[in-house]
């Protein structure tokens, strides 16, 4: 815990002047302290509202869906059952791995389509693209009752294109703009918001 202290201490010092909240500014500081990259004070996008709507929902012991079982394992367990939340990763499900195989599908987008019919709320991405564009498909069809997003898979082919995508539904999110994210990335944006709630 020193060496974290001292660590936000120094990202405090290098960012300088800035324009977020202390809210916003706490969720950034991770991110740079997962990653040691600046630049994610320029890229992070947090629509207005989505904080406080992940707070809600995280008071009210929700289930977090997230695509790789990396980011699952980055979440700060004991900080979900203090909340009483849970994380679900079904990419090694196997009836999802059943439907992906049948239907010529990627895992991650048959796991987006469970955890839709499970009646998810919060949807963490760090990997999937493909999961990110499904999740939206299922938005806009209707089928899909999405009440927070972390969007922030990372590479080259389609991630930086799928955060685009999504932020063009109405829904509060966090995203990752551009081609940097990851599994780290995102679960550090969840402990962030969680860490807003209980002490640690």
């Amino acid at each position: 815990m020193d060496i974290e202290k001292k660590s936000f201490e120094i990202i405090g010092k290098e960012m300088g002047k800035n324009n977020f909240n202390e809210r916003e500014l706490a969720i950034i500081k991770r991110t740079i302290h997962t990653t040691a990259d600046f630049e994610y004070k320029d890229i992070v996008y947090i629509r207005d509202g989505a904080i406080e709507t992940a707070l809600e929902l995280l008071k009210k012991g929700t289930t977090i869906y997230t695509d790789t079982k990396m980011a699952l394992s980055g979440i700060n367990r004991t900080s979900l059952e203090k909340l009483n939340c849970k994380v679900v990763c079904y990419v090694s499900d196997k009836e999802v791995v059943n439907i992906a195989k049948k239907r010529g599908i990627t895992r991650s987008m048959a796991a987006i389509e469970k955890a839709v019919n499970d009646g998810v709320e919060f949807f963490v991405f760090g990997n999937a693209p493909t999961a990110l564009f499904r999740l939206k498909e299922l938005i806009e069809e209707g089928k899909a009752n999405a009440k927070f997003i972390v969007g922030a898979p990372v590479g080259f082919v389609g991630a930086a294109e799928s955060k685009k995508e999504i932020e063009k539904v109405d829904i509060p999110m966090i995203t990752v703009r551009g081609r940097k994210g990851g599994s780290t990335v995102a679960a550090s944006i969840v402990n962030a918001l969680m860490y807003m709630l209980i002490e640690r």
